[in-house]
């Protein structure tokens, strides 16, 4: 779908901008706005507005279609398809998602994603989380992505688990593999992170100063070390609390370590790899005072990335 521009009339003056999205766009879920402004996938005049901003008569706000519409309809569940459970209480699971399966479906006739046969093993999902095609879905990994997705069983658990990782209180950490040498023993990326201006598949890091002022960008922080180095590879674990699109991927991009295999943002590829080197390998929540929230899981290192480093 095409990226909206609309200008927003008198009568909208002074609305919060999540507000005036969903009264400017029919069909618009409120959920999927609050988080297309939340990935700072919406601009204002150009630019981010603060959160909780408010727009004025004139204003012209960008966003894409499909980042905003509910869509046609639920996922089709897939109750065949596998589904590895690490975790579980009533008000939450944490999931494994393979590498090359996607998050969630784009159409609705999509099949074999995560979405897919969390519904089908899990009917009651259907009515949960930002949109009927993530039902539950509290976070997503990049379709090449491996590891843990965390996923609510109740509105009420969406809505709690939703609030902790925007406060930045869900911990996830990642193990990566890219290219040993030059690398620190341990570190701290700091650049935010805009939309590319010229590739729509990419997230650009904002390096120099001027970038910032142009792009707007996001605020993003990855802090890692290096847990072993074996020959050309090193295995890093790193931890991004926030985790925005693509943001550790560019982020050693931006440090001249693009990950193993990540040909996106300027790896060669890596041999018995298809994939780029990146999994999301622990995810912890202190449950906010629920014990039903709470959780502290681990997935170990697959086969392909321990290959590099083994």
């Amino acid at each position: 779908m095409p990226k909206l521009e609309l200008k927003v009339a008198s009568a909208l003056a002074g609305a919060r901008l999540d507000k005036a999205i969903v009264a400017l766009v029919e069909g618009a879920s409120r959920a999927r706005v609050k988080r297309a402004i939340e990935d700072g996938a919406v601009r204002v005049n150009g630019r981010v507005l603060a959160k909780g901003g408010v727009v004025a008569e004139g204003d012209v706000i960008e966003v894409d279609e499909a980042a905003i519409r509910s869509g046609e309809g639920p996922c089709a569940p897939e109750p065949d398809a596998p589904l590895q459970v690490h975790f579980s209480t009533p008000k939450v699971l944490v999931v494994e998602k393979r590498a090359g399966q996607p998050t969630a479906p784009l159409r609705g006739d999509e099949t074999g994603t995560l979405a897919n046969a969390l519904v089908g093993h899990h009917p009651e999902l259907a009515a949960i989380g930002y949109s009927p095609r993530e039902p539950g879905i509290v976070h997503r990994l990049d379709t090449e992505t491996s590891g843990l997705v965390v996923v609510a069983r109740t509105a009420e658990a969406f809505e709690a688990l939703r609030e902790a990782l925007k406060a930045e209180k869900i911990g996830k950490e990642y193990l990566l593999v890219c290219a040993s040498e030059g690398l620190a023993d341990a570190g701290s990326i700091e650049h935010p992170i805009a939309n590319h201006p010229k590739d729509k598949r990419r997230v650009y890091p904002c390096v120099h100063p001027r970038d910032v002022m142009r792009y707007a960008p996001r605020p993003a922080s990855t802090s890692y070390r290096v847990e072993k180095r074996v020959g050309a590879w090193a295995l890093v674990r790193a931890e991004a609390a926030r985790a925005i699109r693509h943001q550790i991927r560019a982020h050693f991009a931006a440090i001249e370590h693009p990950l193993a295999g990540d040909v996106l943002y300027g790896a060669e590829p890596a041999p018995g790899l298809e994939r780029h080197a990146l999994h999301a390998a622990r995810v912890t929540f202190d449950g906010g005072g629920d014990p039903e929230l709470a959780f502290d899981v681990v997935s170990p290192l697959p086969a392909d990335m321990a290959a590099l480093v083994g």
